[in-house]
């Protein structure tokens, strides 16, 4: 019996950790915009991936929150599709492009460009 409950313990930390953070992803990516990737990529390191897969798979898990988010927020009316639909196309082109450029940084590049890149949004934000 108390096997079992080792089994369950277990299978229980295995999938809530994965399970909360995915949560805490989702919330901060819906109320700021795509800023669940500024904390997902450190929650895949720290799940054991390396920079480059950490962000990889941030953008896998921040692409179906957004459509979601984006299209929730097109349904409340909070969003007019016409003042979005311009930076689409050439956000296609940035993401295709990234995609390539990825490959050719080293982790600790990617890791140093990332962390500059969060220094700089939040000295922006608290300027603004």
């Amino acid at each position: 019996m108390a096997k079992i409950f080792l089994v369950i313990k277990m299978k229980i930390k295995k999938y809530l950790k994965p399970s909360l953070m995915g949560v805490a992803v989702g919330i901060v990516n819906g109320v700021f915009g795509a800023g669940g990737g500024m904390i997902a990529v450190p929650l895949l390191k720290q799940n054991g991936l390396d920079q480059k897969s950490a962000h990889a798979n941030a953008v896998a898990v921040i692409l179906p929150i957004t459509v979601i988010s984006a299209v929730l927020y097109l349904v409340k009316g909070t969003v007019a599709f016409a003042d979005s639909i311009s930076f689409i196309p050439t956000g296609v082109i940035g993401s295709v492009v990234a995609t390539f450029v990825l490959q050719k940084f080293s982790n600790k590049l990617l890791q140093k460009i990332f962390a500059i890149f969060m220094i700089y949004a939040g000295i922006r934000l608290l300027i603004k």
